[in-house]
């Protein structure tokens, strides 16, 4: 059995979740800006979900979502919502604490 030396073993994954509605331009640029900063402080080490309201309603209701796009960190706990298209990245990152990672 092959171990990947370049993965941290205590690390978790990260869990996110996004609400979209459609293909709208703020949905639109919502994802490419969450991808993006994944790609960047979390590579590796997450899972992202995108969920499109339009096609699943009923799903708005597990995590209370009220506005639309909207993030949801589900792991690591607590849970952390952000609100919006996602384009400043510093608020994004604060929000979801993944400024600590990247002093690290």
């Amino acid at each position: 059995m092959a171990e990947d030396f370049n993965e941290p073993l205590d690390e978790e994954t990260w869990e996110l979740r996004l609400y979209v509605a459609g293909q709208t331009p703020k949905s639109v640029t919502a994802v490419a800006n969450l991808r993006k900063y994944c790609e960047q402080h979390l590579k590796g080490r997450y899972k992202l979900e995108v969920i499109d309201l339009q096609e699943n309603p009923q799903l708005a209701e597990g995590d209370q979502i009220l506005a639309i796009p909207t993030l949801v960190r589900k792991v690591p706990e607590p849970i952390r919502k952000i609100i919006g298209d996602l384009s400043n990245e510093e608020k994004v990152l604060v929000g979801l604490d993944v400024r600590s990672l990247t002093n690290k």
